[in-house]
């Protein structure tokens, strides 16, 4: 039996109005639910990585989901500080997430990383839209978080991204 719907909150004497309360945890749960998608995309790229750059790509897919990890749990422990109930299970994350989903298989390198790209920038949309009006609504802190945390976090994972779809002229050494 569940003791608190999904989409309500507690009151929690934390001097901040319920709208605030409950328009934060709606923002924050389809930011996590995306974030936990984009963690699950990030793992599955770093699995399925390959050519010449294999190795570095491998690391830096990983690097940037444990990163993901910590921003989904941060965001999961703001939305239950503000009295409300964190989107967990991976069925419920499937239903709400705007995270296109990709083949079941493995794509091009470049492919991958684009994708990866395009699901920063939706993150980052929607997480500079919600600051702002947490921001209106005296939420300090979720305002916090997502400046702070999620937008500084995904506009660097995404500009090293960016960096490894350049082209790259290859340059031949000189013939004697």
């Amino acid at each position: 039996m569940e003791i608190q719907e999904f989409g309500t909150v507690r009151l929690f004497p934390l001097g901040l109005s319920r709208d605030a309360r409950e328009y934060s945890c709606q923002r924050l749960n389809q930011i996590l639910a995306d974030t936990q998608i984009l963690y699950n995309l990030y793992k599955k790229h770093h699995w399925l990585m390959r050519g010449p750059t294999f190795y570095q790509l491998h690391l830096l897919l990983d690097k940037h989901a444990g990163e993901q990890l910590e921003l989904v749990d941060k965001m999961a422990e703001r939305i239950q500080t503000l009295g409300g109930v964190a989107v967990a299970d991976p069925r419920h994350v499937a239903e709400i997430t705007v995270i296109p989903r990709p083949p079941n298989g493995c794509e091009e390198v470049p492919a991958m990383l684009s994708r990866l790209v395009e699901a920063h920038e939706t993150i980052l949309v929607a997480a500079h839209d919600a600051a702002a009006r947490a921001q209106e609504m005296g939420d300090d802190g979720t305002n916090d978080l997502l400046v702070s945390e999620v937008i500084r976090t995904g506009e660097l994972q995404t500009w090293f991204l960016i960096e490894h779809l350049v082209d790259t002229p290859l340059v031949e050494g000189r013939k004697a």
